[in-house]
């Protein structure tokens, strides 16, 4: 495990207001791309492919409470994959950084989500919690005594994000059960390796299940805006996790929340986020707050299309980029003095 030396140093984070006239950008984002129609709906899961394709709400949340919507904001569709950073946050917060870390790991696999080579490749490892593999383990981790007391707490868990009661959609989950044989293998195989202690297949049903949870495009905001707010939920006000489960939630979604086009999506968009192929995806502005979209129409890495093109348009409108900067109007006329660079013969 990487050794950073600073358990006694204060975390500090830097936040800043977002800009006026958000409710104006959210509805230019959302109007730019709702006659998009490109991507399709995905159909591995049967109960998905009877998506209206031409669904789309865009939300954004911000960290004061207030919330922005436009579209199809308050159109239901399950959570998917999109769990996996939540169920990640609250296992961090029952049972602490370093004992997920040291089960699940937090490394990109640069292969697909459900891929079995990666656990192969890695020794049994599943590498990182956003990738099916991590997610089943992470879910095993949730402290209960029983599945069905583990899918209660993950279950009040992301309603808790949510700031309100989320339920099981049960035609997503019996049409999932029919087709998640390859994720059955997947706990197998963990199981094999020493990463499961508990029974492969009821940890299995409990990660469809936690799939199959049905929220809105203004849920997926608020719960990412819950994570930007260091835990504390800004509609409700509560507390959901600490500040530091959140920054290690965030830091694993800029580097594993999108798969394997994770750096492709940082380079272009600067913001940790998670998909789901029902079409939601979530990014968060730590500090800020986060957007929520749905939209079911899906690129070849079952990535929401005009999702992603909405959270880039919102990224450069509103200053999202983690990585953007510009120069301070003072740097721009008048550059400090630079001491004289060391001559020939007193360099090291």
């Amino acid at each position: 495990m990487f050794e950073a030396d600073v358990a006694d140093i204060a975390q500090h984070a830097s936040t800043g207001a977002l800009p006026a006239r958000l409710a104006e950008t959210v509805a230019a984002a959302y109007e730019r791309y709702a006659g998009l129609d490109e991507g399709v709906v995905a159909d591995y899961i049967p109960i998905l492919a009877e998506a209206d394709p031409a669904h789309f709400g865009l939300v954004v949340a911000q960290v004061d409470g207030a919330v922005h919507r436009a579209g199809d904001a308050g159109v239901a569709f399950s959570i998917q994959s999109i769990s996996k950073a939540f169920v990640f946050a609250l296992v961090c917060e029952a049972i602490g950084h370093e004992a997920v870390h040291e089960t699940v790991g937090v490394n990109n696999t640069g292969l697909p989500f459900n891929s079995v080579m990666a656990i192969e490749l890695n020794g049994g490892s599943p590498m990182n919690p956003m990738v099916n593999a991590g997610a089943i383990a992470t879910t095993a981790l949730v402290p209960a005594a029983t599945p069905a007391e583990q899918w209660e707490l993950v279950r009040t868990g992301l309603s808790a994000f949510a700031g309100r009661e989320l339920a099981l959609d049960g035609e997503v989950y019996r049409s999932e059960v029919e087709t998640n044989q390859r994720n059955q293998a997947i706990g197998r195989l963990l199981q094999s390796y020493g990463r499961l202690d508990a029974d492969p297949l009821a940890v299995v049903d409990v990660y469809t299940k936690q799939c199959a949870l049905s929220v809105t495009a203004e849920d997926l905001a608020v719960m990412g805006a819950t994570l930007a707010d260091g835990g504390v939920n800004p509609v409700t006000g509560a507390r959901v996790v600490s500040a530091e489960v959140c920054r290690d939630t965030l830091a694993l979604l800029a580097s594993c929340g999108m798969y394997e086009r994770s750096g492709e999506w940082l380079f272009e968009i600067g913001l940790p986020a998670k998909s789901g192929v029902a079409g939601g995806i979530v990014a968060v502005a730590p500090g800020k707050g986060a957007v929520g979209a749905y939209s079911p129409r899906l690129d070849p890495a079952g990535n929401s299309v005009r999702g992603q093109r909405a959270c880039a348009y919102l990224s450069r409108a509103l200053g999202l980029n983690l990585f953007a900067s510009t120069a301070a109007p003072a740097a721009a006329s008048v550059r400090p003095e630079t001491s004289a660079p060391p001559t020939e013969g007193s360099r090291a």
